[in-house]
């Protein structure tokens, strides 16, 4: 560190200072060194190692910087004041007390990734600028803390790490120093405060279970509605489908009886205007007539026979009767759709000629 350095190259300072020198060495003990073990000798050349700056003062006046590599000096007349390392730094922060805006107490401590950017201003700019860093990052962290409450405490540490670094990097600009990062080790929170804090958890926790049963509890419903629903909707499909199937059966048996009776109605003219087909009419009408007879009996109970029930041949001509006066009334009817004047057709003049001469004849 630079303040022993100080107390090696100067003895002659006053009690005082090489007390606080002592106080800050002593505080830094577990800092990483800067500096080597001691100060090169000036032996008139030196082997600078890489990443280093030796900062030469001649007859105690700032002379030049050794870069890296071979140098020559002159001895007793140049010094070597200053040894810089330009890698970069790692320091601790010690634990601290900050207060928050909701006055909760906390123990935060930290690490500080610090680099020299200036040789020149980190030797001369202050007197130990690994200490001055340090106390700056301190109490920004406690006035950084002072704006935010617990909760945001834990949710914005990148956010308050970055504002570290910005109020660092402004008043380490004249130091020859810059600040890469802060980050937050760890935070320490009273046992009370902690105990609160689980207990807000668990509540939380309840109250997002309770939520998500309640969620669950209500998709379910919905789910079983959706269903009910749309099984009624596919059930009165399927009856739908069911009745509209049935009609057109219905519909085509219906065609097909009525097209098989127009065949049958077709063939029993035809067969009614061949020779004999009365007689075969009037029969199966005699047939008809006397099987009905014989079910009357199958189908209730009650009867109403007519008075010469035992008369079979009456029953038949009673039928065939009724076949006949139907099918003169079918007569009368045909004729009177017939035109009223009908032209006969002339015979062709053969045939009139014929006539003629077996008239003279």
């Amino acid at each position: 560190m630079l303040a022993r350095a100080g107390l090696r190259a100067g003895p002659s300072l006053g009690l005082f200072q090489r007390s606080q020198q002592l106080k800050r060495s002593a505080w830094l003990a577990q800092a990483p060194h800067r500096l080597n073990s001691g100060l090169p000798v000036n032996i008139g050349v030196l082997f600078v190692p890489q990443q280093e700056a030796w900062v030469v003062e001649r007859m105690g006046k700032f002379h030049r910087i050794l870069e890296p590599g071979l140098n020559f000096l002159i001895p007793l007349l140049d010094r070597i004041r200053y040894v810089q390392s330009l890698k970069e730094i790692v320091i601790n922060v010690p634990e601290q007390s900050a207060v928050t805006l909701d006055n909760v107490t906390l123990q935060i401590d930290g690490v500080l990734y610090l680099r020299v950017m200036d040789p020149y201003k980190a030797s001369y700019g202050v007197e130990d600028p690994e200490y001055a860093v340090t106390q700056l990052a301190q109490t920004t962290m406690r006035s950084e803390l002072g704006k935010l409450s617990l909760d945001r405490v834990f949710r914005e540490r990148e956010s308050l790490n970055a504002s570290i670094v910005d109020a660092i990097n402004q008043a380490s600009d004249c130091w020859g120093i810059r600040c890469l990062r802060y980050e937050i080790k760890d935070i320490h929170v009273p046992p009370r405060v902690k105990e609160s804090m689980q207990m807000q958890v668990e509540a939380e926790r309840r109250k997002r279970a309770t939520v998500l049963e309640s969620e669950g509890t209500r998709e379910s419903a919905i789910n079983v509605a959706e269903g009910q629903k749309q099984a009624q909707i596919l059930a009165s499909e399927a009856e739908k489908a069911e009745q509209i199937n049935k009609a057109a059966g219905e519909a085509n048996a219906m065609l097909v009886k009525a097209r098989a009776k127009a065949e049958a109605i077709q063939l029993l003219a035809a067969a009614l205007a061949q020779q004999h087909g009365s007689a075969a009419a009037s029969l199966s009408v005699a047939e008809q007539y006397v099987n009905a007879f014989s079910k009357l009996a199958k189908d209730s109970n009650t009867l109403l026979l007519p008075a010469n029930t035992g008369d079979v041949t009456n029953m038949v001509a009673q039928a065939l009767g009724i076949y006949s006066t139907l099918t003169k009334a079918q007569a009368v009817k045909t004729q009177e759709e017939m035109p009223t004047a009908r032209e006969d057709p002339q015979p062709p003049p053969t045939e009139a000629l014929k006539a003629e001469e077996s008239s003279s004849s």
